[in-house]
């Protein structure tokens, strides 16, 4: 599904690019054309209506004929074109010359068979006409250029909507709003594909009437399988014609033939086109349109003999079958006409519309251009390894250690400021060094992750516990910086870089300056670790300020829905809960969100009520003007105040620290999911759970941000994945898995754990679709309180440890998301049991265990 997906994309933006630039010009020249008739009545108002000389009376068409043959008689009438209103002029269609395909129409004065002036503007119009048609080419070679630009469109309209298909189809909001807050590259998108889905239907009826009339063969096809073929039209008007002389055909009756129409049709038309019979025809084809036609091309058609006038055949519009009246209706359709004024309208500013799918396109098309571009620049500048510089100096080992990534993209800056003062670097994930490898560099830079209270990533388990035990000084020529990060949060604060420093100082390495701890991205320490690496390799400070790494900014997402998703279950309430912006198809399954919690406005009300200030006021906070009530809302709220300004409580503020959450839906489901669990204190609903759960009201803006998780990125080949997690938990797997599924990737197995079936059981609809898509080949679901003794998902990889060595055995990956007490430690505990020590370490250090747990 994702090779079909890409392929699709890329006939898109390529059929765009290329014929949509040549579909401005069509569309631009349709609108030009709508309203044509309209616009030339207008401007040519003396031949809307012929004046009537002195009462006469209108000429009959045999009159008419008689009258316009004598005026002209080498030019031979092919068909007479009259109107049943009285004044306006009728229209005649002469042979043409020969060598030539078309022949001269003009419009003829209905009181005295004058020819009547060319209308003003009809040249412009008939030269728009030929661009839209044939873009200016002889007709045969523009006739199937336009065809396949028609076609073009048809995919463009197709492809367009597979690749916006939402997860929700019946929700009108993901198809038709439009979000003019939106700015950049997001509004572009949204506009494009909004305005998109609003022309659908025209587009539709644009490009498949065009294929009927840029290919002949199409044309053809469709007519002869309609009953409507010129083939069949000719010898309906050549019934009869065996009973006529060979030499010539008998001068037809006009007269007797207008009498005849009127009968037949008892006055029931508006305008008739009256075709006299060629060679040894003997019948006259009228083709009318009743008083009141269903729409401009409802033809009627009646045959009658030229001589006698009698009604051979008549064949009313009505009465045709409905592959007839679509046939019929071609033209009506490709105008708008169809569907009236409002149609018209609709064709008209759709085929307007083409111009801003251009606009629109090209930009987004540009903006990736640029966005890749610029993705290599970095990556260039980045560049993991460079020779020894000209003086021949050693080379820097830089080595980092990385749960989420945070680690590599400071390992990356580091990494591009030491080359841009001319040292050579050589970056090295840690996981791939050993002792051996450390010893032939004398100078090495650590960037290490703590992850959870004190343990190292779980790439680097083997390598820590390897490197603790090893024994010796093999180090004493290596000297090392050190930069550990890790959470104040926890107990073992930055226990896997403390250990680090122990085990280095233990294997005689020197400190080139003191280890540097960082939590939660402390400015200041990064700031020390720029200031150590700028006084020890003689780096410019300010150089760090070009090279930062660019952080995604917070961003307004709109609360679209939450859901409790296990009422009445015996632990705290789930929610689901969506958000949605139309550019958010930048993520990858396995990121996670970052977003800004709010406090709950009762309890702001009621801190501003203590402290006797109007939430109202503007105060200066956290680098932006805001009311206090706001200001409020976003910091921690003390239990009591002494400030006497709004300003002066506002300078005390600390904001509310950013929650992490991982995503639950996937880019194409067209908004971010996330699976929240209430958290209830004593005093109270969490901040964030509670702000995301219950107090922000409905579609109110979260700011938030969306965060790659390489260490839990999803595989991109057909390898067998083991999806293993509890809880809110489900989040992560139900990513990777509507992924997998929808790659067509099934060799999925997932253990899951809640509480009980009866309540719990929120995953069993999209189990039961994957399942359907045979997306998933095993499910081991674990309800811990359905029986007397609780058993939890370790316990079920304990009982299929065959089946689990089988699958990692054929290169199986593992995915582990929920909570880390418990939960995680015990499926690290089964694992081990069920795999062995060595596989165990084997399996992490090529990647191939992959955990969100938090």
């Amino acid at each position: 599904m994702a090779l079909l997906r890409r392929a699709w994309f890329q006939i898109h933006w390529f059929i765009g690019i290329t014929a949509g630039s040549v579909l401005v010009l069509i569309g631009l020249t349709g609108a030009t054309l709508s309203f044509r008739a309209e616009i030339i009545d207008a401007i040519n108002p003396e031949l809307r209506h012929a004046p009537n000389p002195g009462g006469a009376t209108a000429l009959l068409p045999a009159a008419l004929a008689q009258q316009l043959q004598a005026a002209h008689p080498k030019r031979r009438i092919v068909t007479l074109t009259v109107f049943a209103e009285p004044g306006r002029p009728a229209r005649v269609n002469f042979a043409p010359p020969e060598g030539q395909r078309q022949g001269e129409v003009r419009l003829v004065d209905p009181w005295t068979a004058e020819l009547l002036p060319e209308p003003k503007g009809d040249a412009f119009f008939e030269f728009v006409e030929s661009l839209h048609r044939w873009l200016l080419l002889p007709r045969d070679t523009g006739k199937p250029v336009t065809g396949t630009l028609a076609t073009g469109l048809l995919i463009l309209a197709l492809s367009g909507l597979y690749l916006r298909w939402p997860r929700r189809p019946l929700a009108w909001r993901a198809w038709l709003k439009l979000d003019f807050a939106l700015t950049g590259r997001a509004f572009l998108w949204n506009l494009h594909a909004v305005v998109g889905t609003i022309a659908l239907l025209a587009y539709l009826a644009s490009s498949l009437t065009g294929l009927y009339w840029g290919f002949d063969g199409v044309r053809t096809l469709v007519d002869n399988a309609a009953g409507e073929g010129r083939m069949v039209r000719t010898q309906r008007m050549q019934a009869g014609g065996a009973a006529a002389q060979a030499t010539a055909a008998p001068k037809p009756d006009l007269q007797r033939v207008w009498q005849s129409f009127l009968q037949e049709t008892n006055g029931d038309w508006s305008l008739v086109t009256l075709r006299m019979p060629t060679r040894n025809a003997t019948q006259i084809e009228a083709t009318y349109l009743r008083a009141n036609p269903e729409h401009e091309r409802a033809r009627n058609r009646l045959y009658l003999d030229a001589v006698t006038g009698e009604a051979t055949q008549h064949e009313r519009y009505a009465d045709k079958p409905l592959a007839g009246r679509l046939v019929n209706s071609i033209y009506p359709l490709h105008m708008g006409t169809y569907w009236g004024l409002p149609g018209r309208i609709v064709m008209t500013l759709s085929s307007l519309g083409l111009s801003l799918f251009a606009i629109t396109g090209w930009m987004l098309y540009l903006g990736r251009r640029r966005t890749k571009r610029a993705v290599r620049d970095e990556r260039a500048r980045l560049s993991p390894a460079l020779p020894l510089d000209s003086h021949g100096a050693e080379p820097v080992l830089l080595t980092f250690a990385t749960q989420t990534g945070h680690a590599e993209r400071i390992a990356l800056q580091t990494a591009a400021v030491l080359q841009s003062a001319g040292v050579a670097v050589v970056l090295q994930p840690l996981v791939r060094l050993s002792v051996d490898a450390l010893q032939r560099y004398r100078k090495v830079l650590l960037v290490a992750s703590t992850f959870g209270d004190g343990d190292p990533p779980d790439s680097l388990r083997a390598f820590a516990r390897q490197f603790a035990r090893q024994t010796g000084s093999g180090l004493q020529n290596v000297h090392y910086g050190l930069l550990a990060l890790g959470d104040r949060h926890y107990a073992n604060f930055c226990g896997f870089g403390r250990a680090l420093d122990h085990d280095l100082r233990g294997h005689g390495a020197q400190a080139l300056f003191p280890m540097i701890e960082v939590s939660n991205g402390d400015a200041g320490a990064l700031a020390r670790w720029q200031q150590s690496l700028a006084d020890t390799f003689a780096v410019q400070v300010d150089t760090w300020q070009t090279h930062q790494p660019k952080v995604a900014p917070f961003e307004p997402w709109r609360l679209v829905r939450r859901t409790l998703l296990n009422a009445g279950s015996q632990g705290a309430p789930l929610f689901e809960i969506e958000l949605a912006r139309p550019d958010s198809a930048a993520w990858k399954p396995g990121a996670l969100v970052e977003l800004l919690p709010r406090q709950a406005g009762p309890a702001v009300e009621q801190f501003l009520r203590s402290a006797g200030l109007d939430g109202r006021t503007l105060v200066r906070f956290d680098g932006h003007e805001r009311t206090l009530e706001d200001a409020l809302s976003r910091s921690t709220l003390m239990t009591a105040t002494s400030a006497a300004t709004a300003q002066a409580l506002a300078d005390t503020l600390v904001p509310l620290a950013p929650r992490s959450y991982s995503v639950a839906s996937i880019a194409t489901d067209g908004c971010v999911q996330l699976l929240v669990r209430q958290v209830r204190h004593d005093d109270g609903l969490g901040i964030a759970s509670g702000w995301l759960t219950a107090s922000a009201p409905a579609d109110a803006t979260i700011e938030l941000r969306l965060l790659p998780n390489p260490g839990f990125a999803l595989v991109d080949d057909e390898v067998p994945c083991i999806f293993i997690g509890n809880g809110s938990g489900f989040a992560g797997l139900r990513a990777h898995l509507r992924e997998r599924a929808r790659r067509g990737h099934g060799r999925n197995w997932l253990v899951y754990g809640e509480r009980n079936a009866a309540h719990d059981s929120f995953c069993a609809t999209d189990i039961a679709q994957w399942q359907a898509a045979g997306a998933l080949e095993r499910v081991d679901l674990v309800f811990s309180r359905d029986q007397a003794q609780r058993r939890y998902v370790q316990d079920r990889l304990r009982e299929t440890a065959d089946a689990l060595r089988q699958w990692v055995a054929e290169r199986a990956v593992i995915y582990v998301c929920g909570s880390l007490e418990g939960m995680a430690p015990g499926v690290d505990s089964a694992l081990r049991e069920a795999l062995g020590e060595q596989v165990f370490d084997d399996l992490v250090a090529q990647g191939r265990y992959r955990r969100d747990v938090y």
